[in-house]
């Protein structure tokens, strides 16, 4: 039976993709299946996997189908977040998609590689539970 491995984000830059997606989510690197190609980032707790960085030559996609979210638990920690995370290189899309009042921002990590990072105190189902 198959399960769900892990989301696997195409990089021009694998050791500044590894910096970046480390620092960023707090991940550290493994030497699991590790070549000039590809990383392997797990949590840092030692809980498991979370994200695989791939050497790709194709661009970034403006639009792509599938993305990260990464979730904020109030406004005020998404605006800390977004000034956090440009500070290690992503930069604010200038999203032609956005609905009406909209509980995410889209960014790109310095691939171009889009995400999100989401309000949840905004989000439409509401605040998760603590």
């Amino acid at each position: 039976m198959l399960k769900l491995g892990i989301p696997v984000i195409g990089v021009e830059d694998v050791p500044r993709a590894v910096e970046f997606w480390t620092t960023a989510l707090g991940l550290v690197e493994s030497e699991e299946a590790r070549s000039e190609t590809w990383r392997t980032l797990c949590h840092a707790d030692g809980s498991g996997r979370a994200l695989g960085l791939l050497r790709s030559s194709s661009p970034a996609e403006p639009h792509p189908r599938l993305h990260l979210d990464l979730f904020a638990a109030t406004a005020e920690e998404q605006r800390a977040e977004m000034s956090r995370l440009t500070g290690l290189g992503a930069r604010v899309v200038d999203w032609d998609l956005y609905p009406p009042d909209p509980d995410f921002v889209v960014l790109a990590d310095p691939d171009g590689n889009i995400f999100c990072v989401v309000d949840l105190s905004h989000a439409p189902s509401g605040p998760t539970p603590s």
